[in-house]
């Protein structure tokens, strides 16, 4: 009876190793075929980054080009506001609706910058609006 037990103890051990050993080779293989898929998805990302074929409409990056010219459209005085709110609130690229809205709040800054300077210009001067406005009227000399 004592060796029937020592080997039904063996055999259960032995069953336990191999069911362990059976276990990490899977994990082997399951993290192996994980890391090469990982790495087939990164090399078809960035082989295909310039073909953007895979990348949607709405992500697909702006050229420097693009750039160029929507600085120039959102320079023009007032067709080149109202391209810049269309773009701010258009959903179609969002590359190009984040550059319109940047755009916009740098205006934004400049102007409330340039205001301002010309509320310090003035105080520094002494000069004021009205003193302005009264010394062009009454000082024409014909």
């Amino acid at each position: 009876m004592p060796e029937n037990e020592n080997t039904n103890t063996n055999e259960t051990v032995q069953g336990t190793v191999k069911t362990e050993q059976n276990k990490n080779v899977q994990n082997q293989q399951f993290n192996n075929n994980n890391y090469q898929a990982q790495q087939t998805r990164v090399n078809t990302n960035y082989t295909n980054y310039n073909n953007s074929s895979y990348i949607p409409n709405e992500y697909k990056p702006l050229s420097p080009w693009a750039y160029v010219g929507y600085n120039l459209l959102f320079s023009l005085p007032i067709i080149g506001f109202i391209m810049m709110i269309v773009f701010a609130f258009d959903s179609s690229n969002i590359n190009r609706r984040n550059y319109a809205r940047s755009f916009f709040c740098a205006m934004l800054i400049g102007l409330i910058i340039g205001i301002i300077a010309m509320v310090i210009m003035f105080a520094v001067l002494g000069l004021s609006f009205s003193a302005l406005s009264s010394s062009t009227t009454s000082n024409i000399v014909f």
